[in-house]
């Protein structure tokens, strides 16, 4: 058992193995605890780390992500909420950035609003829904099965899209706040279940879902000034052509119509 455990799992620098029992001196079990091994398969590994006080951490490391990091012992204090701060911070950018169906929804979503103080309160309605769902699913208060929501999400792309090439005078365009709450429930649940996933501190709950939520935000924000951005310098520079907007809004649906068909697949078990 010490053998296998201590190939499988690289432990902060401070910490031994001495049978089954892991010593990391006076300052506790600090810093990151790394499965190498599992890079490049599809294997996960559910960590559970509880403490002699009753309090846990509970992580999953994963084949893109396969390091967990520990912060020590539940403490209060602004130097102990530092490393989570940090840490959801940055899960919360990297899933937006990566989570490619919600990336392309918010894309949609700058694509169908063009005016600036309409733009603003449909990304505000979306982040006030998506902010809701999250912290109630992960508070426990809400659950909803995963496969119909990704489903969800996935169609609530497709829809956008579609809006984005009919005329001015439909709902969707006449109230984009509406549209954007509405789906921002959908896609909330979908991050909840990352965070879930990925594991919280049982003692910092709010202070990890607070920082994860944020990290969204930064990463959704940014999404959209580069769009505005490119907007800008194709027009700039004269670049527009009449097929690059409807072409790019065609490619999106596509995608989304093609995840739409699979995650609806799942949810029936086909």
């Amino acid at each position: 058992m010490q053998n296998a455990l201590g190939t499988a799992v690289v432990f902060p620098g401070p910490c031994r193995l001495r049978g089954e029992r892991l010593g990391c001196g006076p300052s506790g079990l600090v810093g990151t605890i790394a499965f190498p091994w599992i890079e490049g398969t599809t294997t996960r590994v559910m960590v559970d780390v509880e403490w002699l006080n009753g309090t846990r951490l509970l992580r999953v490391a994963s084949p893109g992500s396969p390091s967990v990091r520990v912060y020590g012992i539940p403490a209060t204090g602004l130097g102990a909420l530092a490393p989570i701060v940090v840490d959801y911070t940055s899960l919360g950018i990297e899933h937006i950035l990566t989570g490619f169906d919600h990336l392309l929804f918010v894309v949609a979503l700058t694509l169908l609003v063009r005016r600036g103080r309409q733009l603003l309160a449909t990304i505000t309605a979306f982040t006030v829904a998506h902010s809701v769902s999250l912290a109630l699913t992960v508070l426990g208060l809400v659950h909803v099965p995963s496969p119909p929501v990704e489903a969800s999400i996935a169609l609530s792309i497709v829809l956008v899209c579609g809006e984005c090439l009919r005329p001015a005078g439909s709902l969707t365009r006449r109230a984009p706040w509406a549209v954007a709450f509405a789906f921002g429930l959908l896609h909330g649940l979908g991050f909840a279940s990352a965070l879930l996933e990925l594991g919280v501190p049982e003692q910092h709950v709010p202070t990890a879902l607070l920082c994860f939520n944020v990290g969204v935000e930064l990463g959704q924000l940014a999404i959209i000034a580069v769009v505005i951005g490119l907007r800008w310098l194709v027009r700039r520079l004269r670049l527009a052509r009449a097929w690059m907007r409807p072409g790019l809004v065609y490619a999106m649906g596509s995608l989304a119509a093609f995840w739409s068909i699979d995650r609806i697949r799942a949810v029936f078990g086909l």
